[in-house]
């Protein structure tokens, strides 16, 4: 939302500005006749008690986001194909983060992440168009009264909690107080319009749909939010200024407004990424296309229900809103799989290849006032640097496993080496147009301008308002950051230089140091995916796994020294020649199992205390190619 983009301190001193004239005519005993409007006193008023309804929210929002703490992350995860759980899952974190635009702009991160489908994020979509009603119908209780009371209470709470999450309660019930104390302002300020009769008249236009539309579309775009509108319409409500019949048209540009932030999040995004963006206008628009000829029918609808909900305008726009949202998500839901292929047809693929593009595919600055999500996504980049060094290391050790001069036997005929030559990769697996030389130039560039962006994104983090345990997590991923950089360096930097040493001399491994270099290459690369497992998905497990296997595998370097060395006293002339070589390189894979070991001791003393394992390496799928 725009205005809870804004600091807290910013917006308290827009509200104090806007609310200090009013105070001022208080004080003068300044009273305004019906038939005598003071237009500016009342747009300060509006404006102050908008500010304070919208920072109410935040406020709100900020509590309900540290009471689930690192919950949101396995409620992110539980994401299946299971339709019914996605759109739980979008209503749910929308009533969180008390905002359907950022929940749609958080999608279009995962799914130019690739962390979720189209056809998933349409039912996440549907989900949150029914979690951002819950707004509409708390502030639909005429609680303005006690909205002093809930400030007091909530203040104490904050003040006097001793531990985070009773603080964050506190912040719950401040939020409360602050944003009905915002609908009274509103309330005071719309009071003499109840007898104005050229105000009268606009409202009663407002029953026109197209009017209504309009007007709710623009009010929501502007301040981002489709639960300032419905709180307006709600506060006109009580003062008796408008009708559900001229409310309703409101609601359903409120609701087509609200795709303006979804839309401004997919314009430079990948093409994944705008669909959603498309997807979330389209249901917008067919949903309001279906009841737009029903006003009245469904008006009548509402009220029907309102003797089992609670009855009055304001109650039953509130009604009108959920209803909405909840039967196009109904009606939607079954055909989501359709719909995709629809927005596939509309928005196709293009055939060009923008795989080589150096840039940030996880992490998106529209989540960081949610720390939770920002972390996520930090770690899911992470988990793409691993998988980079991944490549990376299954690349670096062909050349030296093959060199071309020493494919052969005295037994082989031409046509058999030729035949061994050609199973010899010389291309990039994932960029065919780029050699194995060329491909690692690539990805180091790639973890350099990672290590750049996130070390960046995760100070960001940690500059916001965030709690201990979440601060002790972000320190603990830069350092993983470094680590991972740094394995980086050792493949490009050290390794690469060994072969062009190695292509110099005219001797080849001993085949016992090549079985040797071989093997040990795989343990080095299941530390690095193990790496990558326990980034993809909070899993400490893993974590000890490679902490157990660096014992092991220094063991085991160990051993394989001790017999590189008794190849040398045997005066193997291939070991003799290459002992420099040999002894480098694999010393070199043992810093890697070094700092994969260093990584992963990083990553279980500063994990939050609630994360599990839940996803074994063996289940990690390759993803889309870096």
């Amino acid at each position: 939302m725009g205005f809870m983009r804004l600091p807290a301190s910013a917006l308290f001193l827009i509200c104090l500005i806007c609310l200090t004239p009013l105070i001022a005519s208080v004080r003068a005993g300044v009273a305004t006749g019906p038939m005598d409007i003071d237009w500016l006193m009342l747009s300060f008023e509006m404006a102050g008690g908008l500010a304070l309804f919208l920072y109410g929210m935040d406020k709100m929002s900020t509590g309900m986001k540290r009471t689930a703490g690192n919950k949101m992350r396995s409620i992110l995860t539980s994401l299946t194909q299971n339709r019914v759980v996605a759109m739980v899952v979008g209503a749910f974190v929308t009533m969180v983060i008390q905002s359907s635009s950022a929940t749609t702009v958080m999608l279009v991160s995962f799914v130019q992440a690739g962390l979720l489908t189209l056809s998933q994020s349409l039912g996440v979509i549907l989900g949150a168009d029914i979690g951002t009603t819950v707004t509409a119908q708390m502030v639909a209780f005429k609680l303005t009264d006690y909205a002093l009371l809930m400030l007091a209470i909530g203040f104490l709470v904050k003040t006097m909690g001793r531990t985070g999450k009773v603080r964050s309660v506190g912040d719950i019930i401040l939020g409360f107080g602050i944003l009905f104390f915002g609908m009274k302002l509103m309330s005071d300020a719309m009071n003499p319009l109840r007898s104005y009769p050229p105000f009268i008249n606009l409202m009663q236009n407002m029953a026109h749909p197209l009017a209504g539309i309009a007007v709710g579309a623009v009010f929501t775009a502007l301040v981002q939010s489709s639960s300032a509108t419905t709180g307006v319409l709600i506060v006109l409500a009580q003062e008796g200024l408008i009708t559900l019949v001229a409310g309703i048209p409101v609601i359903f540009g409120a609701n087509i407004g609200t795709c303006v932030t979804a839309v401004l999040a997919g314009i430079g995004a990948s093409r994944e990424a705008k669909r959603v963006a498309l997807a979330h206008v389209l249901f917008k628009v067919a949903g309001i296309g279906l009841f737009i000829f029903w006003i009245p029918t469904f008006s009548q609808l509402v009220i029907g229900l309102g003797s089992y909900f609670g009855t009055g305008t304001a109650r039953n726009l509130a009604n009108a809103h959920t209803l909405l949202n909840v039967t196009m998500g109904l009606v939607f839901l079954p055909f989501t799989p359709v719909f995709a292929k629809l927005i596939y047809r509309i928005y196709p693929d293009r055939e060009t290849d923008t795989s080589k593009a150096i840039k940030t595919m996880y992490i998106e600055n529209a989540v960081l006032g949610t720390p939770s999500l920002a972390i996520d996504l930090a770690r899911a980049e992470m988990a793409r640097m691993a998988r980079l060094l991944g490549r990376m290391l299954d690349a670096v050790i062909i050349p030296f496993l093959s060199d071309q001069r020493h494919i052969a036997t005295p037994d082989m005929s031409r046509e058999e080496r030729q035949m061994l030559l050609r199973e010899i990769p010389r291309y990039d697996t994932y960029h065919p147009k780029l050699t194995l030389m060329q491909g690692l130039d690539l990805r180091e560039e790639k973890i350099d301008f990672l290590q750049k962006e996130l070390i960046r994104y995760l100070t960001r983090i940690a500059q916001g308002n965030i709690t201990a345990v979440q601060a002790k997590e972000v320190f603990g991923m830069m350092s993983i950051v470094k680590d991972m950089e740094a394995i980086g360096d050792t493949i490009h930097r050290n390794m690469l230089p060994l072969i062009t040493k190695k292509k110099q001399l005219n001797y080849d491994f001993s085949l016992e140091g090549k079985e040797e270099l071989l093997i040990y290459h795989g343990k080095v690369r299941k530390q690095i995916r193990l790496l990558q497992a326990g980034l993809n998905e909070p899993n400490t497990d893993l974590a000890l796994k490679i902490m157990k296997g660096e014992r092991k595998y220094l063991d085991l370097e160990s051993v394989y020294r001790a017999r590189h060395l008794e190849r040398i006293i045997l005066k193997n002339e291939n070991a003799v020649e290459t002992h420099d070589i040999h002894l480098e390189l694999m010393d070199l894979m043992k810093q890697i199992v070094l700092y994969s070991a260093h990584i992963a001791h990083t990553y279980i003393t500063s994990a939050a205390p609630d994360e599990e394992a839940h996803l074994s390496p063996e289940k990690q799928e390759e993803e889309a190619p870096v």
